[in-house]
């Protein structure tokens, strides 16, 4: 088992920056790649960024590309993902997620355990 916290969402101006952190439990937790998703109002979850086990590798959503880095620290058993030059659009409730296993890291079915989610509002 796997719980996964979120922190250091809010409110913040277009262009602006934010860094949200996901303290997982456990002493298995390089042995998951973990991912963000993020859920706007109406809309589906959707596929942020991912990370493998030990950091090698990372993908992004086009939308993000350039703007948001993954990121994660074995040692605290946390992820990061620093998101600059923020836009409306990604305004949402963003999940931390932990998956894998040769699984589809872009889609919800490559994950087994989510946390709870941290609001991030962007303002225009």
């Amino acid at each position: 088992q796997v719980q996964l916290v979120e922190s250091g969402g809010g409110l913040v101006q277009a262009g602006g920056s934010l860094r949200l952190s996901c303290a997982a439990s456990g002493r298995t937790f390089s042995s998951y790649a973990m991912g963000w998703f993020r859920q706007a109002p109406g809309k589906e979850r959707e596929f942020v960024a991912a990370i493998s086990q030990f950091g090698t590798w990372t993908y992004y959503t086009d939308s993000v590309s350039g703007r948001f880095t993954i990121s994660r620290d074995n040692a605290k058993n946390s992820v990061y993902l620093q998101m600059n030059s923020l836009k409306p659009e990604d305004t949402a409730v963003y999940y931390c997620t932990a998956g894998g296993g040769g699984r589809n890291l872009r889609s919800t079915s490559g994950y087994d355990y989510w946390g709870q989610g941290t609001q991030v509002t962007v303002s225009s």
